[in-house]
């Protein structure tokens, strides 16, 4: 069994993915701040003997430093995230992702750390045109004067670094493209469209939809997503490479809104706000964003398959539950 780093393990994907490592017999050291991830995420897990959490920043040298000591495996999921923060302090977001992650990597080499497993995102394709993409299409990112891409921009940079390291030092690299990730755990207050429809249709509360609803996307369940990661980690085919990683089926917003009433029994509106009074006046998005994920099931055997509703439905049934303990 391994030694495992998870950065965010205190987030929304980083603690599903502490608990598959917990329970197939690993030991988990967590480093998170609690900035956007959240303490509770490892209740379930807190007492557990071969977990250590951390709280501390990816930004913080000497703790990256000890955290790395002894670590077979690094799960580096720690950063700024959500297009709203992204939009709000694109300073936070490029010295949250990009310093850190070389510090990291570089520490990895020293240690002699065996596999080490990049967080990436969808939003590195920028703008790129194509129905679906796939990991060798070329990147659109809009221009530097809207800040919106320079989420994408910094995970880009990101990317080039690990790739790098694996090339020039040996180092066990496999990065992982998120796109939508979804499910129990995940809050909407960085602007996250599944959580915020769910919670304003338990509410009563009117459900806003961004511009007219057409934006096209794909959302898979955070449980299938950290099975990928594990697997993909550790695999010796996936060392070196870049993977998409998500579901590839694709809804629009507007009908995700629909289904997210439909399956609440809501009586709630779908209201509509141009993105300009949503973020900022020169802020863009992406009309589509859909995955090609062959590469992952070619090199696993295994890709997200859960359907919208069977992902809504155990969304609601959480929500709902800790809604009712007072959560």
């Amino acid at each position: 069994m391994a030694k495992c780093l998870v950065t965010g393990g205190s987030g929304f994907i980083g603690s599903h993915l502490t608990e598959l490592l917990l329970l197939q017999g690993h030991s988990v050291i967590v480093l998170d701040n609690l900035s956007t991830g959240r303490s509770e995420n490892l209740d379930r897990i807190r007492d557990h003997e071969k977990l250590e959490v951390r709280n501390a920043s990816i930004t913080d040298p000497v703790a990256l430093s000890e955290a790395v000591h002894g670590v077979d495996i690094i799960f580096h999921l720690a950063a700024a995230v959500g297009v709203k923060l992204v939009a709000e302090d694109p300073v936070r977001t490029i010295e949250t992702n990009i310093y850190p992650t070389e510090h990291l990597l570089r520490l990895a080499v020293q240690s002699k750390v065996q596999h080490f497993f990049l967080a990436s995102t969808s939003e590195v394709y920028g703008k790129n045109p194509k129905e679906r993409w796939t990991e060798e299409d070329d990147l659109h990112l809009g221009p530097t004067s809207r800040p919106r891409w320079a989420y994408g921009c910094s995970k880009a940079i990101d990317e080039f670094l690990a790739l790098a390291y694996c090339q020039k030092y040996g180092l066990g690299v496999t990065i992982g493209r998120f796109f939508n990730v979804v499910g129990p755990r995940q809050v909407g207050n960085y602007g996250m469209v599944v959580p915020r429809f769910v919670d304003a249709a338990l509410q009563g509360l009117p459900l806003t939809v961004y511009d007219d609803g057409s934006q096209i996307r794909c959302f898979a369940h955070v449980h299938e997503i950290v099975r990928c990661v594990l697997d993909l980690t550790l695999s010796p085919a996936a060392a070196g490479r870049v993977f998409n990683i998500g579901s590839d089926q694709p809804v629009s917003v507007i009908d995700l809104a629909r289904k997210v009433l439909q399956k609440t029994g809501s009586r709630s509106e779908i209201t509509f706000l141009p993105y300009h009074r949503a973020y900022s006046e020169d802020f863009e998005d992406v009309q589509r964003r859909v995955p090609c994920v062959d590469l992952l099931l070619q090199t696993i055997g295994r890709k997200p398959v859960m359907t919208l509703d069977q992902i809504l439905e155990d969304i609601i049934a959480w929500k709902t539950h800790t809604q009712n303990c007072g959560n």
